[in-house]
Order: C-alpha cells, then structure tokens, then sequence
C-alpha cells in the first residue's frame, strides 16, 4: 500500500503555474485563505525574482536548496509542458503531484499521459488527476478550495472524479449537515493513483470511518477486481461505502467520455457489485450528502425496518408511511399496551391512535411531545422512532427533544422540512438543526431523503448481519 504521510501532512508544497493574473493565482489564493503554516512555493520562469501576495516566485523546484523539502506539489501549467515539469519535480525528490492541468485523454491527447507516466515511473513520483483538484485535509490548512473551512475536521472521507462535485459535496457537508470532512480527494483520469489506493489508505485510517464514491470509471478489470475486494473490505470493518456511480444514460457516457476520458460501464453491473460489497447506492448528491450525514449522526442502527412515526397532521401521517413502505422500510401497528399509554395522556379528539401517530394540534404542546417520543421509543414493534417538525424551532422544544432523547434507547431521526419562506424562521431552523446534529439526531429536509437514507442504514446493517458482524 502506498504511503500517503507526505501527500496529506507535507512538509512543503509547491504551486507550479502561478502568474499575476487573478485567474492564475487561484490556488495560492486558496492556500493564503486556508493559513497553510508550512513552507509554500511558488513557481512560474517568466515571473521570476517578482514578488506575488508576499511570496517569491522562483523559476524552477529544482532552484530551491536541498534542505528544503516540497513533499507535494500542484501543476496547473499548459498540459504540453506537465511531463518536463515532472522531470524538475522527480530530480527534486517531490513525492506526490496533483495535475490540475486539462488536455490530456478526454480530448484525445493519449501521448501526453503516456509521457508523465513515463517521467513519474522514473522518479517514483504518485499522481493525482490530471485534470482534477487534488486533495483536501482540513486537519493540515490543506484545500482545493476557498469556500471550504479548514478548520472543521471530521470523519468524512470522499473520493470524486470530479473536482466541483468534491467542493460542493465537501462543502454541503460542512455548512448543511455537520459533515466534517476527515480527507476529500477529485482524481480526475486517474492515470496513476485511483480509487483503489485511496480506499486502500482509508481501509486503514482511523480518522475516517464514512466514505463516499463519485464513479465515472474504472480503468481496468485488474483495478475493478481490487476495487471490489477493498469496497467489501471496509463494509466488513464497520466502514460504510457510499456509491454514487453515473453514466446510465447515452448522453452522461459521452460526457464521461470528454470529462474523464474512460467507458461509464454498465449499471447493473455496479448494482451487482454494490449487492456483493455491501456498498450503498444513490442516485444523485442529496442523497450521498443526505446518507453520509445520517451514518455521521444517528446514535445507533435500527435493529430492523420497523419506525415509528408521530406528525401533527393526517395527510403528512400519510405521505410519510407511503413513502417510507415504498422505500422497503417498514410502518408496523402499535401494541395494545402503547396505544392505553397514549389514551393516558393525549386528548383523543383531533388525535388518531395509531403508526404513524397523527397528533395533530397536540403536537404543539412540549409536554405531550415529549411523553411522545418516549411512548414510542416504548413499543417492542418499533425500532427507530421519527418524528416531523415544521414549527417552533425554538429553545422550548429543543430541551423537550433533548430531554426526551436522555429517555430514549433507540434511534431518534427529525424530518424538518421547509414550510415557510421566512428569514427568521429559517435562522431558527438552523439553530435547530446544529443543536440536534450535536445530540447525533439526523435531521433531514424531506421525507423521501429520510426514507432512502434509512432504507440504506438499514441495508448496510443487514450485510453485517449476514456477516456475523
């Protein structure tokens, strides 16, 4: 296995291509943002001795003195000239380049792979990409990206062909959804490092526990055969596989094709691969965002399919028991005994006794939610209790939730989707959501993201199962 101590903790980095004007001091833009506080580099020949955002631009890796180290270096230079840029890079020692470069195999420019692949053999240099961003480490100011916190790290680690989707997942995870981020990486043409190093590295890295795949390709059966094995290994350690894989349609394969420069390959095939791994499929970012929030924040796994559910409205009792069955998850009857309990407490006009459980105008007052949420939480059927709110995200009802969830020995999941189009009521609803993502209660923006998202918990549970795990 690859060692990637240099690539996500180095000692130096280096930015080959940077000159004076705004677009090309983008990634040095990136770095002074991030407040990298380890040796940064700049290079451009024809900028030489020029001073650009207080750092000297020199001509060449090979000008800076032996004891100082660049460990990794991005390449955004005209891609003609990425292979004599390598050959500098390789005679300086450097370890890991990102080519951020385009113009190689998805515009029929094969030469030009084969020539870095040739320079980094020699050099023993690993690349990411071309055509891609790189690598982002909150933990080490590392970052793609300005509109990333380099300050926010978690357990979320995500490999992306490509680079916008690696930035706007990223950073959905981290202002959204309380989706830190341990390591996100956009490979691009993988024409050195690909998915299999990356999920290799993760197999072993205790920083992150949830990943995610954003699949155009795989280059070959020899690296599919080890992307299966890998993938199956990390459900088996406890680690969830998040798959997105695209191309099902004639017109997104002739995209992979110019974006990536490789062959989408057939989706039920991947759909096979995903029943024999144990990876989890999706259809689109919600829904990878949306399911790897709800790995980062639910307590614990349903034990089955059965949920309990409580709402303040009838039709919203049955929009969300339709689309939870349709989504292979299970809606079951109340016990007996749960029922008696609240006829105890909750008024028996404007309230129907039964999963889901309509509270309706009952659903306002703390006091009956609370006993609620318990009540359920109470009922052998029931193995995951949700519950709506589209109201009253305030402090009152966040200590009722809080106190309920100290009570309560299952999974607690909110549905909390947008009614109102309001400032203030939006500002509280953010307050809301950030105080329950503290508790590790998943809170989500629809009922059907809800309903997939369990469907896959409770999949990835079931493989475990099966496994004795």
């Amino acid at each position: 296995m690859t060692d990637f101590e240099k690539l996500f903790n180095p000692r130096g980095i280096g930015i080959i291509g940077v000159n004076e004007k705004r677009a090309g001091r983008y990634w040095l833009s990136v770095y002074k943002y991030t407040g990298f506080d380890k040796p940064l580099y700049i290079f451009n020949p024809r900028l030489k001795g020029q001073v650009i955002d207080e750092i000297p631009v020199h001509g060449s890796v090979l000008e800076i003195p032996d004891d100082e180290p660049i460990d990794y270096v991005i390449i955004a230079v005209p891609a003609r000239i990425v292979p004599t840029v390598l050959e500098e890079c390789g005679k300086k020692g450097v370890s890991f380049a990102t080519i951020f470069s385009s113009g190689f195999s998805e515009v029929g420019n094969h030469h030009l792979e084969v020539a870095v692949l040739e320079v980094v053999k020699k050099y023993n240099i690993r690349v990411i990409g071309p055509n891609c961003m790189g690598i982002f480490v909150p933990k080490n100011k590392i970052s793609f990206s300005r509109g990333l916190l380099s300050n926010e790290s978690g357990n979320f680690g995500g490999i992306f062909q490509s680079g916008g989707l690696a930035i706007y997942i990223a950073a959905k995870g981290q202002s959204i959804y309380g989706t830190n981020p341990s390591k996100i990486l956009s490979i691009g043409n993988q024409i050195d490092l690909n998915f299999v190093d990356f999920l290799e590295y993760f197999l072993e890295d205790d920083e992150t526990s949830i990943i995610a795949l954003y699949v155009e390709n795989i280059k070959s059966q020899e690296i599919g055969r080890k992307f299966i094995k890998v993938v199956n290994e990390l459900t088996l350690k406890g680690k969830p596989v998040i798959l997105w894989k695209v191309g099902s349609g004639e017109a997104t394969r002739e995209t992979i094709m110019s974006h990536t420069g490789g062959l989408a390959g057939s989706v039920k095939i991947w759909e096979a691969v995903a029943k024999q791994t144990g990876a989890l499929m999706v259809n689109d970012s919600n829904e990878l965002i949306n399911l790897a929030m709800t790995f980062q924040h639910i307590s614990s796994m349903p034990m089955n399919r059965n949920m309990g559910i409580t709402t303040g409205g009838g039709g919203a009792s049955i929009e969300t028991a339709d689309t939870f069955e349709r989504n292979n998850l299970k809606v079951p009857k109340l016990t007996p005994e749960t029922v008696a309990k609240f006829k105890e407490f909750v008024p028996d006009v404007n309230t129907i006794f039964r999963n889901p459980l309509d509270l309706g105008g009952s659903m306002g007052h703390p006091e009956t939610f609370f006993k609620s949420l318990v009540t359920l939480d109470s009922d052998p059927n029931i193995s995951a209790v949700i519950f709506i709110k589209t109201y009253d995200f305030n402090h009152i009802f966040l200590e009722t939730i809080k106190r309920a969830y100290k009570e309560m020995k299952k999974p607690l999941i909110c549905i909390a989707y947008k009614i109102v189009d309001d400032t203030s009521d939006y500002a509280n609803k953010v307050h809301f959501k950030r105080e329950l993502f503290k508790m590790r209660i998943p809170v989500f923006e629809s009922v059907e993201l809800a309903a997939k998202a369990l469907d896959k918990i409770c999949t990835f549970r079931e493989f475990q199962n099966k496994h004795n795990l």
